[in-house]
């Protein structure tokens, strides 16, 4: 089947499910805080929820590098199956949790077993799809992780129809079936043989497993991605866990309207940014090298005014634009943040390179969520998103001025 023309695209298929159910078990844990406080008392606390939160985000976050360190040298197939199988055992067994300890130590094992997911697939994805379809490849897979974020935050409606226990049992099982699948159908792709036979001291020799971090780091070009890579994460991130608050402050509405509207508008603009930053990019990248960085600078610069105009604005016109405005830009973002990162690291590190970028992105997520909090409670939210749209124009300079590669796809 691996030997197929489609076979690259049914990789895109097979993937696209484990971002949706990802982002699903993600978000499905704060959408059942109600039903779950009542069985579990330490839940009562807001504090006490937060750092059910926070655990997984810190692991998740100090993994990434080195679960893309492993993507670099094992099989990528075996990672992402592994850490389907292990996550969705994990979901399945917080319908059995009794107390905040057992979904505590559940949570962090869960950010282990996530963070080897988006090193091993989107490089998998990179691996299978040459340059002319691989902005709409990964543009594609991002999708899945959009619908999954807005599918999980349907958990507490299926919590309230069953229980919570349940919830978690029966997405569990889904997941783990799931993995079967993929361990049937899924392939790495088969590696290109030299022409020229290799010094067999070469061959002999084994590469250190620090080589591919001392690599990607010591890449100019890779600080400067890192931190056009890391900017945007903040309102990215602020839009994720503040942007229904946002919609019930600045529109006057109660949390059971602004979360939906919010959510929806997010997640199908960007569904929508993905799919044309991906088609813009492959399309552009033919007649210019720099295509892709082009169109993601178009993405970024969409995002500016949109978190100005997300601050600042009191009519239902003026928020849910902008929010779509925001999606529409970030997904064209999203979509080719591996694309150019293949333009300047091997495919031996790409895998280590993500895993250190979505560290970053993690981090600066971590920290603008605390520091929008402390902003909401002194009134000045709004505010907040507005300056993000200042902070967003550094990286936007910085791309355009310094990336500028010389290959699409850097072997």
């Amino acid at each position: 089947m691996k030997t197929k023309k489609f076979y690259p695209w049914l990789v895109v298929a097979l993937l696209w499910v484990v971002a949706l159910l990802n982002y699903m078990d993600r978000q499905m844990l704060s959408t059942m805080q109600g039903a779950m406080k009542l069985d579990i008392v330490e839940l009562q606390k807001a504090e006490a929820f937060g750092a059910l939160m926070a655990v997984f985000l810190w692991i998740y976050g100090i993994v990434s590098p080195f679960a893309g360190v492993v993507a670099d040298r094992v099989s990528r197939k075996k990672l992402v199956v592994g850490s389907l199988f292990v996550w969705s055992a994990v979901t399945y067994l917080m319908g059995y949790a009794t107390d905040f300890t057992q979904l505590y130590c559940l949570r962090a094992l869960m950010g282990v077993s996530e963070a080897l997911y988006i090193p091993s697939a989107l490089s998998l994805i990179a691996d299978w799809h040459e340059g002319k379809s691989r902005s709409l490849a990964i543009g594609i897979h991002m999708t899945g992780l959009y619908v999954g974020q807005a599918v999980g935050g349907f958990g507490a409606t299926i919590a309230a129809t069953f229980s919570w226990h349940s919830t978690f049992n029966w997405f569990g099982i889904i997941g783990i079936a799931y993995s079967v699948v993929l361990a049937l159908l899924l392939y790495d792709k088969p590696k290109a043989v030299a022409v020229v036979s290799p010094d067999p001291a070469t061959l002999m020799k084994k590469e250190s497993v620090w080589r591919g971090l001392s690599v990607v780091l010591s890449t100019w070009a890779f600080w400067v991605i890192l931190i056009y890579f890391a900017v945007p994460s903040l309102p990215g991130w602020a839009t994720k866990n503040w942007l229904p608050t946002l919609f019930a402050e600045n529109l006057g509405l109660d949390m059971a309207e602004a979360g939906p509207m919010s959510t929806i508008t997010i997640a199908a603009s960007s569904f929508v940014g993905v799919l044309l930053g991906g088609v813009m990019s492959d399309k552009w990248v033919l007649r210019n090298i720099r295509g892709r960085i082009y169109t993601s600078a178009i993405g970024l610069g969409m995002t500016i005014p949109a978190l100005i105009l997300l601050g600042f604005g009191h009519s239902v016109v003026a928020v849910v634009g902008a929010g779509m405005l925001f999606g529409i830009g970030f997904g064209m973002f999203d979509a080719n943040n591996m694309p150019i990162l293949c333009q300047i690291i091997s495919a031996k590190y790409r895998a280590t390179a993500y895993g250190i970028m979505n560290m970053v992105g993690v981090f600066a997520g971590a920290a603008v969520t605390h520091l929008l909090g402390k902003w909401t409670d002194g009134g000045n939210l709004g505010m907040g998103f507005a300056v993000l749209g200042g902070i967003v124009i550094v990286a936007l300079v910085l791309q355009l001025a310094c990336l500028r590669p010389t290959s699409d796809n850097v072997e």
